[in-house]
């Protein structure tokens, strides 16, 4: 990403804590298999990037995790700190990360990692993983096989940069030196809504916040209009999703072998995985080389 398109999304990524509760209410939440697939099954001590609402939060907590739940937003982490009182929290941002070198088990970033500097980002990530730690990251994306779902997202005429950005994030993290291989999973999972939730899914979105009142009105309207002729009225109707997950284990550099040709400098690929990360084995694994 351009030093040019930095400004554009830090006020894109700063619109959201005046929407924290439409947010709360109208976003999906993340499958429990996801979750579990993005920390591990083991009970690990994780740091959360972008928490916001705490939608992914609430899933770790219930797997059994440690969790310390960060967000740069105070409404935000207001939100999530009303649903989950128990769990610490930092009003910080990836590019800065309050905690000390080698004291987290796995770094996890849902609906996030497209935000982040990762020139910056990915350095303080693997500042703070221990040796054998794992960055996660997931989104919940449309299942655009589903016609009633890709009509609903060509009525929001969502930027193409979003995607752009998320791409761009994922090939940042493939090609980091400072991590091995990225393993990738999908999970599907669908979201009931309704004619006041699906309002909040949409008011909630970056690039709709963002428009001045009348066009944001005139979208909402549009919204309702396309919920009538396809919803269920009270009984609402599901919105099908693909949680797609990535997730690298962090290259060990003091301990990296200096032979190592991949230049992957991991050191822990076949030893002992405190966070609950890949151990190279996944069958689903994506075998990138990114010598």
């Amino acid at each position: 990403m351009s030093s040019e398109e930095r400004p554009e999304v830090s006020r894109l990524s700063r619109a959201f804590g005046p929407l924290a509760e439409a947010y709360d209410r109208g976003r999906p939440s993340f499958p429990a298999d996801a979750a579990r697939w993005l920390v591990g099954r083991d009970a690990a001590t994780v740091l959360e990037l972008g928490a916001g609402t705490g939608k992914l939060t609430r899933e770790l907590v219930a797997l059994g995790h440690d969790v310390h739940a960060s967000d740069p937003d105070p409404g935000m982490l207001a939100v999530l700190k009303r649903h989950l009182p128990d769990v610490p929290t930092s009003e910080c941002t990836a590019e800065d990360i309050p905690l000390p070198d080698r004291s987290v088990d796995v770094v996890v970033a849902g609906q996030a990692f497209h935000w982040f500097d990762t020139d910056r980002a990915l350095p303080e990530i693997a500042r703070v993983l221990k040796p054998g730690g794992a960055v996660a990251v997931a989104w919940n994306n449309r299942d655009a096989k589903i016609p009633w779902v890709r009509k609903l997202w060509a009525l929001l005429g969502e930027q193409p940069t979003v995607k752009e950005r998320t791409d761009s994030a994922v090939d940042a993290l493939v090609t980091s030196p400072l991590f091995g291989y990225v393993d990738r999973s999908t999970f599907s999972h669908w979201q009931e809504i309704n004619r006041s939730s699906i309002v909040d899914l949409v008011a909630s979105r970056s690039y709709v916040a963002a428009l001045d009142e009348p066009a944001r009105a005139a979208k909402l309207a549009e919204v309702l209009d396309f919920y009538d002729d396809y919803g269920r009225g009270m009984d609402g109707m599901q919105l099908a999703y693909e949680c797609e997950c990535f997730r690298a284990v962090v290259a060990d550099r003091a301990e990296s072998d200096p032979s190592d040709e991949d230049g992957s400098g991991d050191g822990n690929r076949d030893g002992d995985d405190p966070g609950g990360a890949s151990d190279g084995t996944d069958t689903e694994m994506l075998l990138i080389d990114f010598r």
